[in-house]
């Protein structure tokens, strides 16, 4: 082993002068010159910068656990990832909010055969992640958003490997039986375990095993030598997260700046949970959804005159109304997030987003679009004065403990969807108030609202209102729906024939409400 050494000259002549047998690896020597030629306030044995990307990641081995950072395409660590599809590495089993797309991100990884197990809250749109899950060639967990990455991936650093939670009672996750691997013939071959169940203080919770892995390959802004790292708006998503739970954690950074440059309470995540360091080659920052306003934009032109928009915005309008001042509410994607342009202009409403926004403004012009900054649609979005930037975990601690004043949700009766995403937190939360907004009736007539629903369940008796195009409808845990308000022009027994359950009628039933347009 190498006792001492010193070292002489500069970077384009040096010489190491050893005492004793000299035994470093080409990658311990790296990193010695790395921190010898940094500035002297730099100079640290606990500097973690590597010179060479494959370097960092050579010791992944077959079958390894990876933790990947990231939320959609935003905040993705490219690099490495790209880096991966050339290393001699198969059979792995990746931790993730989703996979890319087919041709970008952890798809890549997909399209090569790389990944043998994906823990996800979301398919989306990678046609690839799909259909090897169909086909019997993937292994997949589809697993909330909340309950496996900002909850159960703090799990190594707090020391507990199981956890009681209210998430998804009542559900597929808590009975079993939802499918992690198809066989050939289209068969379920593995399947997901009933989860335990308990009863405290009146509530009903169910148990959730902690999710740690062998590494996490994160993704942030800035870092300096010691691993003091500094993300950029809402690519911090699940990143922290994952760092946190992994035996070794490798960070891929924009930029590398000196040792104090970071003031400390400035830092969104400390060294501590960081272990090596290289600066990316290039980023692409792939941007899955431009969302953009256009110039002609107004609460009247938003959505075009046509008889499937005008029942959209029939129920967008009536969602509106219930917006108070000064309420932070969550808006789903698709329906629900259009309310928003339907806020009063006396009104002030903080919009919240679970991959880590508070304060969300309108979609940007066509020339201030930032891949950094995107909803839970993955959609590019603004921020207005006031707003926050923060990790999903703290998103999700948001909403679990009641701070979310009103959650405004799609209702996919009906259609089958691609993961559960956050929503089974959402309607979890306690005091948060969960409306529904939907079209009434399916495409073909078919009911969609439902004794029973036939699609596996959000959530379990959690929703205190439903909204649709002819009526609206309140929801007692107890006592089922209560028709309180119908349109103008539809009468109660249209309701009955277009609704597959029993309702009750209110005594005051009263015309439905429309917010005027701004």
């Amino acid at each position: 082993m190498l006792k001492s050494f010193s070292i002489i000259g500069n970077k384009s002549s040096l010489k190491v002068i050893c005492n004793g047998n000299f035994n470093f690896s080409l990658q311990n020597i790296n990193k010695i010159l790395t921190c010898h030629f940094a500035t002297k306030s730099e100079t640290t044995s606990r500097c973690k910068i590597y010179q060479n990307i494959i370097e960092a990641i050579e010791d992944i081995k077959d079958g390894s656990k990876l933790l990947v950072g990231g939320f959609g395409l935003c905040g993705i660590p490219e690099n490495l990832i790209r880096t991966l599809l050339n290393h001699n590495v198969k059979e792995l089993t990746v931790v993730s909010n989703n996979a890319g797309v087919d041709k970008f991100g952890l798809g890549l990884l997909l399209k090569q055969k790389k990944i043998k197990r994906m823990i996800a809250s979301y398919v989306g749109e990678n046609v690839e992640f799909e259909e090897q899950f169909l086909s019997g060639q993937l292994e997949v967990e589809l697993t909330p958003q909340v309950r496996n990455f900002s909850r159960k991936n703090t799990s190594r650093w707090c020391w507990y490997s199981r956890i009681f939670t209210p998430t998804a009672y009542g559900t597929l996750v808590h009975e079993g039986g939802s499918p992690i691997k198809y066989n050939k013939d289209g068969k379920i071959e593995i399947s997901s375990n009933q989860r335990e169940s308990k009863l405290f203080d009146g509530q009903s919770y169910i148990m959730e095993e902690a999710i740690t892995g062998d590494f996490a390959l994160i993704k942030a802004w800035k870092a300096d030598p010691v691993g003091n790292l500094v993300f950029r708006k809402s690519a911090r998503n699940f990143n922290p997260t994952m760092a946190k739970a992994a035996k070794i954690t490798i960070a891929e950074v924009e930029e590398i700046v000196k040792l104090g440059d970071i003031e400390p309470d400035e830092v969104h995540l400390p060294g501590i949970y960081v272990d090596r360091i290289i600066q990316g080659e290039k980023y692409e920052k792939r941007i899955e959804k431009v969302t953009v306003q256009k110039l002609s934009d107004s609460a009247e032109s938003i959505i075009k005159k046509n008889p499937a928009a005008e029942r959209r915005e029939r129920i967008i309008r009536r969602v509106a109304l219930e917006f108070t001042d000064g309420m932070y509410a969550n808006l789903g994607i698709g329906m629900p997030m259009l309310a928003s342009n339907y806020i009063p202009n006396n009104m002030e409403v903080f919009l919240q987003s679970e991959n880590g926004i508070l304060g969300l403004g309108p979609f940007p012009h066509p020339d201030c679009v930032d891949p950094d900054l995107i909803n839970a649609g993955k959609e590019t979005v603004t921020v207005v004065p006031g707003a926050s930037f923060f990790s999903s975990d703290e998103s999700f601690a948001m909403i679990r403990g009641g701070h979310v004043d009103l959650t405004i949700l799609g209702a996919m009766e009906g259609k089958m969807v691609k993961g559960m995403g956050g929503a089974m937190d959402l309607v979890a939360a306690p005091g948060t108030k969960v409306v529904v907004c939907m079209e009434h009736s399916a495409k073909d007539g078919s009911h969609k609202i439902l004794e029973n629903c036939s699609l596996p369940l959000t959530g379990k008796q959690c929703v205190d209102m439903i909204i649709t195009e002819k009526a609206v409808f309140k929801v007692d845990r107890e006592n089922g729906l209560t028709l309180v308000e119908v349109a103008e022009g539809v009468g109660v027994e249209d309701i009955l024939m277009s609704t597959g359950c029993n309702f009750q009628v209110a005594e005051d039933l009263k015309p439905m409400g429309q917010i005027a347009v701004n």
